[in-house]
């Protein structure tokens, strides 16, 4: 296989784009899986007259990525599932089935994902001849799977949650208080994000990218960024590259803090957890002053980046060294350190089978991470590898990620050369219009705090996207919840819960 390199792929990135027939789908991902690839994304597309669906694989080391194109009518749209081969596929395929209609043949459980029962059956709400929805169906009905025996009951919680959790469904299984089965139920946050990106001016739909998810607001962007550069063949330069990469760092910084005094909290060490928010705040307060917001927004666009100054190397190696002291004095308490321990195992077979990403797959032993995989610069990355799955691990997964994440930014500070500000002229649409396919693609692989973020863009002529494709880690890493899940006891599912922190809002897009 081979194909020429879009001028905007930065070095390194080989790409190739392939179109198949149906009938080779299933050879040519089993030769994919093969070679060490994993699927990191499907994306249904509705081109008029036909539909079209894409896999992308992708292998790093070197980074590699692989697109695998295929064909489908509208009269009747199917494809072969690879549900056989990949429990990724078999999720993705009902996304597809729910949102464009085409049918995964073969599929074991082809039930609905996206939609709610109360959907209509046939409104399929991204194909483009979509009319607005008939009368939502006033009933709910969803098929758990019930377990039964002496002794077991059911503990429903949720979609609505105290404080300000987003809604997600779960349903418990229980007997005494060890949880046999849990099975979650999610996309009632689902907004049509995907679809309100259909017709904006590629280089300004950056804004929704950073409100995919709140608390993964650069790593979105960037992303997005990466994705719509690669598009349009804009090259940025390296030390472009390099404070991107110190902004998502920072990020990682603010999410993690936060969360290594949840993780506290959630077994009675407030202490620890008034600490770490002091130490949240403080990082919050240090975005600011780089972008103009707490959540780092309006830093990275394509084309371009816009930092007002660069923090003090000085202040994160005290902040570094603050959370340091706080991780040691909650793990020194043998109550925290109990309840952690041997809690909500994920196993490292589990974790690949399921294609776990970020910390929680390095937490099970599985070696992923995007900044060495795909990375757009090169850098010192310290990943932190464990093998025990629990919540012990993935508390010093989020430990060890803080210290590595600031040795990075201080690199990156250190080594940076004054560039806070880069922006690319406007594309020129009409010199483009005759060289280039009807529809240029574009791939932007990036590491988030939580693991790998993909965003996958098309664009027409005039520049506009005509679809876009996001991937968020916690699409991957939600259904390893229920699994480690079990055999855990009731109280400790808050803690289990936070150790694996999903986002709903990612997953459900």
């Amino acid at each position: 296989m081979s194909a020429a390199m879009p001028a905007g792929v930065y070095a390194g990135a080989h790409r190739v784009m392939r179109p198949i027939g149906a009938h080779e789908l299933a050879t040519e991902a089993a030769a994919l899986f093969a070679a060490g690839f994993r699927l990191a994304l499907v994306a249904a597309h509705d081109d008029g007259p036909l539909l079209r669906v894409v896999y992308l694989f992708l292998a790093g080391s070197p980074d590699r990525r692989v697109e695998l194109k295929v064909r489908v009518s509208k009269e009747n749209p199917e494809v072969p599932s690879l549900a056989d081969q990949s429990f990724v596929a078999s999720r993705f395929e009902r996304e597809m089935a729910d949102l464009f209609g085409i049918v995964p043949l073969g599929h074991p459980a082809p039930r609905r994902l996206v939609r709610h029962a109360h959907w209509p059956e046939t409104w399929h709400p991204m194909r483009h001849d979509a009319q607005a929805p008939a009368p939502f169906i006033d009933r709910e009905s969803y098929p758990f799977v019930a377990v039964n025996g002496p002794g077991v009951y059911e503990i429903p919680v949720g979609p609505v949650h105290a404080g300000l959790i987003e809604p997600g469904h779960f349903r418990f299984s229980v007997v005494g208080e060890t949880i046999l089965k849990l099975t979650a139920r999610l996309w009632f946050t689902h907004r049509g994000i995907e679809k309100l990106f259909e017709g904006r001016p590629s280089l300004e739909a950056v804004d929704l990218a950073e409100r995919i998810s709140g608390d993964t607001s650069v790593a979105h962007a960037l992303a997005y960024s990466l994705a719509v550069e690669d598009a349009l063949g804009l090259a940025v330069p390296e030390p472009v590259h390099r404070m991107r990469a110190l902004l998502v760092e920072l990020e990682r910084l603010y999410n993690h803090a936060t969360d290594i005094g949840a993780l506290a909290n959630d077994v009675g060490l407030g202490i620890a957890n008034s600490h770490a928010q002091r130490i949240r705040e403080q990082l919050l307060r240090l975005n600011d002053t780089l972008t103009g917001h707490r959540l780092l927004r309006d830093g990275v666009r394509p084309g371009g980046l816009s930092l007002r100054t660069l923090p003090s190397t000085a202040e994160l190696r005290a902040i570094a060294d603050d959370l340091s002291e706080i991780a040691d004095l909650t793990l020194a308490n043998s109550v925290v350190r109990d309840r952690f321990a041997g809690t909500a195992v994920l196993a490292d077979h589990q974790a690949r089978y399921l294609g776990c990403l970020g910390y929680v797959a390095r937490s099970s032993g599985v070696q992923v991470d995007a900044r060495i995989d795909h990375p757009t610069v090169e850098l010192p990355i310290k990943p932190s590898f464990a093998q025990s799955g629990d919540v012990l691990a993935r508390y010093l997964a989020r430990r060890d990620e803080f210290a590595a994440s600031v040795d990075l930014a201080c690199h990156l500070i250190d080594g940076s050369d004054g560039t806070l500000s880069f922006a690319k002229p406007p594309v020129d649409t009409t010199s483009v219009r005759d060289r280039l396919a009807p529809f240029r693609s574009g791939v932007g692989i990036v590491e988030g705090w939580r693991g790998t973020i993909v965003h996958r863009v098309e664009l027409d002529p005039d520049n506009r996207i005509t679809r876009t494709k996001i991937v968020d880690p916690s699409w991957f890493n939600w259904p390893a919840l229920p699994v480690a899940i079990a055999d855990t006891i009731v109280p400790d599912f808050p803690l289990a819960n936070k150790s694996f922190n999903l986002s709903y809002a990612g997953n459900d897009l």
